[in-house]
């Protein structure tokens, strides 16, 4: 649920730590004394990351700065020349040239690329949720459409999903507004089991896929609100406590922003896609279609040489972000819910 989001007042707890910081905390560095962080841009080295003075490091800043004086269009022919994709803007291009050459160089220089991503799996989640065409302030919105994409990180393909609607019991009424903007009808939801209930079958399908025993995994939103907003809101209607494999995620829009170097208005699903050289594909705020168009751009982002990973956590009742020095870490294998009675 992505565009009318402008039309709800939704704002995180802690907003100074939230989706507001575009910046991951990567500064960038120069010389031949460069690391690639997880962002794909280059910083000094520090005792703690070992010795990257290399001479590979001051080959792989003399060619960014060759690929940061080249046109469009040549960086455009550049990328057919070497049989890469060549969809995508000006900053999209540069970003995907400059991770082919880089991990050339390593290999070249046998100091071993870094690993493209440390999870197995992500997990797409896009609520929708209830809405009014000028919410109240005081409107509380309840999920209605629950839906799980899948994303196998080594394959880069989407191998399952997981979708059910949800019966809002606040207001069980849909507004016409709301039907229209997400093509869920009250037929739908009325039919429909209540959040508990559809929530315990989700836990079920993702612990059949073995996540967070066997496989590590994340997941990952378009933006702040379906984690920090739509799931808090609904598990404290619903008297579950909130689960703790949804504590951390990531938020694609600041992942997207840090590594292609956009201003935040460029990170919003559509200019993501359009950016990227690729078309909305469905019906925009299904929330099935919007999950499957936010895994086409984390697929893209993988291959472009985006090491995507949790940016953003829920402190208590805070929405906090996680800072670009944290460790790796996958979420815990997921319980089923519990009751806050």
């Amino acid at each position: 649920m992505e565009e009318n989001r402008e039309n709800i007042p939704i704002k995180p707890e802690n907003t100074q730590s939230g989706d507001q910081q575009e910046d991951c905390g990567c500064s960038n560095g120069s010389g031949s004394e460069q690391k690639l962080d997880c962002c794909g841009e280059a910083h000094p080295p520090s005792k703690a990351h070992g010795d990257f003075s290399d001479p590979v490091y001051k080959e792989i800043a003399l060619t960014n700065g060759t690929i940061n004086q080249m046109s469009k269009d040549e960086l455009r022919a550049k990328c057919a020349e070497l049989k890469l994709d060549t969809r995508g803007v000006k900053d999209v291009l540069n970003k995907r040239l400059k991770n082919y050459y880089k991990k050339q160089k390593l290999k070249q220089a046998a100091a071993g690329a870094p690993a493209d991503t440390y999870y197995d799996y992500i997990c797409v989640v896009d609520f929708e949720a209830t809405c009014e065409e000028n919410n109240p302030s005081d409107f509380v919105h309840e999920i209605i459409e629950f839906p799980v994409v899948l994303l196998d990180t080594h394959t880069l393909e989407m191998v399952d999903y997981f979708q059910e609607y949800v019966k809002p019991e606040l207001n069980p009424q849909l507004s016409d507004f709301c039907v229209e903007l997400t093509g869920i009808t009250q037929e739908m939801v009325d039919e429909a089991d209540t959040f508990p209930k559809v929530f315990r079958r989700v836990v079920s399908w993702l612990q059949k896929k073995e996540l967070g025993t066997k496989y590590k995994y994340a997941l990952l939103t378009d933006g702040s609100w379906d984690m920090s907003k739509f799931l808090y809101t609904q598990c404290r209607l619903s008297r579950i406590r909130y689960p703790q494999f949804a504590r951390k995620w990531i938020n694609i829009r600041k992942s997207y922003g840090n590594y292609y170097k956009v201003a935040r208005n460029q990170t919003k699903l559509n200019c993501m896609l359009e950016n990227l050289g690729m078309h909305y594909e469905g019906r925009p705020h299904c929330g099935l279609d919007d999950s499957r168009n936010i895994a086409r751009i984390a697929i893209r982002m993988l291959k472009d040489g985006c090491q995507l990973r949790v940016n953003e956590h829920m402190h208590g009742n805070e929405l906090q972000s996680v800072p670009i020095n944290a460790p790796f870490e996958g979420a815990p294998p997921p319980q089923k819910p519990k009751s806050r009675d």
